[in-house]
């Protein structure tokens, strides 16, 4: 229950924010439309309301993550909220009255508002819209840098409705000042002031190692206080700052265990940022860290489990088998999936975890000569029945969205499915 509380409480603000512009209304100052434009007041501030919300969700605030279910997960409720606002913003334009004379301030900055952030969300969809993939070229670093605008544009858009020909709703309006001045502060927290709360550690690469053809290990060691890296399975946010084309941040988990003095991180070459990675950083470059994140552990869960890696995906295990001080406590199935053998890293560390800790099963799946992991050989491997098991996955969003539709549909527990939204990263 507790990793819902935060989504509930932002719907419930919606709610109740609905509640006060009725229990509270404006003036009825006689102005042609009044419905209309009272609606449109309601619609204007339940955007400042998601805005504001979505805004402080991306200061990525530690504390308040178990109320979503990690990190990961107050992501995807970013995301709903701020796509829930950028769709309500057309709404409030084709409900509010709007008067072809007689343009005040406030017209104008509603105007630059709605035209940076619709801009600003059009690019962010474009990789997914052949159209607009075309229109603006797709380059994701150019959004994330384009997407740092987007409360300038949250700032200009409620100076508007203040400056408009508003209607006159004192307590209301107050109401949503609240709101206006947490999503401020959220902003200039996460682009300007964040760095004097220690927000961001400096660190060095002391190491760079590459595991494999596509793979790099970088091991970070901290110039002051270090990150408290506490339990198995987190991740964190780390940018090189001395490298242009590295200097933005990007989640990586922590493949060391938290009682390493150095941060190692596995890194695989998949994309633009992780490709020029893999061939660029050098050993004594700086590093700027930020975290860690994540709830993803396996020791709350039952004594019967299943590991499910896929890939990549393997980074958070490794630190829970780094992790182990005596004998595992858990009776754990572990399946390493990926397409050939060439793309396995560490895996004589993990079949040597196997020898040593009785309750640790390794199972290598090699794609290419196996064809797909099956449920069916997992059942056959738990027994015939996993409803007593917990399931943990990490790996591309396909293996595990397929896969925990087959461990729903054999009766497995939902509370007993743990991920990662691994896609966010």
């Amino acid at each position: 229950m507790q990793r819902r509380i935060g989504n509930l409480v932002i719907i419930g603000l919606v709610i109740l924010n609905l509640v006060v512009w009725l229990v509270f209304p404006p003036v009825n100052d006689g102005r042609p439309n009044f419905i209309r434009a009272w609606a449109g007041e309601i619609i204007g501030a339940n955007n400042i309301v998601l805005m504001s919300c979505s805004l402080f969700l991306a200061t990525r605030p530690r504390w308040a993550e178990k109320f979503f279910g990690g990190l990961d997960k107050m992501y995807m409720t970013h995301r709903h909220t701020s796509t829930a606002a950028f769709l309500l913003i057309f709404v409030h334009v084709l409900t509010v009255p709007i008067s072809t004379t007689g343009w005040r301030l406030g017209n104008y900055l509603a105007v630059i508002a709605f035209t940076g952030i619709v801009s600003i969300v059009l690019i962010t969809l474009s990789p997914r819209i052949p159209f607009l993939n075309r229109l603006t070229g797709g380059d994701y670093n150019d959004w994330k840098k384009l997407h740092r605008y987007i409360g300038i544009f949250f700032i200009l858009a409620f100076i508007h409705s203040l400056t408009v020909n508003a209607l006159n709703a004192l307590i209301a309006i107050t109401w949503v000042q609240l709101f206006f001045i947490l999503g401020t502060v959220s902003y200039l927290y996460t682009e300007i002031f964040g760095i004097y709360f220690k927000k961001f550690r400096p660190y060095t690469v002391t190491a760079v190692k590459h595991p494999n053809a596509s793979t790099t290990e970088v091991t970070l060691t901290a110039k002051k206080d270090p990150i408290q890296h506490t339990r198995a399975g987190q991740f964190l946010f780390v940018r090189f700052p001395g490298d242009k084309t590295l200097n933005e941040s990007h989640p990586f988990t922590i493949s060391s265990s938290p009682g390493e003095t150095a941060q190692r991180l596995t890194i695989k070459a998949s994309g633009d940022f992780t490709r020029y990675l893999f061939g660029n950083l050098k050993a004594g470059s700086d590093a700027v860290v930020e975290g860690p994140y994540g709830l993803f552990d396996y020791r709350p869960g039952g004594k019967r489990q299943i590991w499910l890696a896929g890939g990549i995906g393997v980074t958070p295990f490794l630190s829970f088998i780094r992790h182990w001080k005596n004998d595992l406590k858990h009776d754990v199935d572990f399946y390493y999936c990926v397409r050939h053998p060439d793309e396995t890293i560490f895996l004589e560390e993990i079949q040597a975890a196997g020898k040593v800790h009785t309750g640790l099963k390794v199972h290598t799946w090699f794609s290419a000569t196996q064809g797909s992991l099956s449920v069916d050989e997992i059942v056959k491997d738990a027994g015939g029945d996993l409803r007593s098991h917990d399931i943990y996955m990490c790996g591309p969003l396909p293996m595990v969205a397929a896969f925990e539709k087959k461990f729903l549909a054999l009766g497995v527990p939902k509370d007993q499915l743990h991920y990662e939204e691994f896609n966010f990263r």
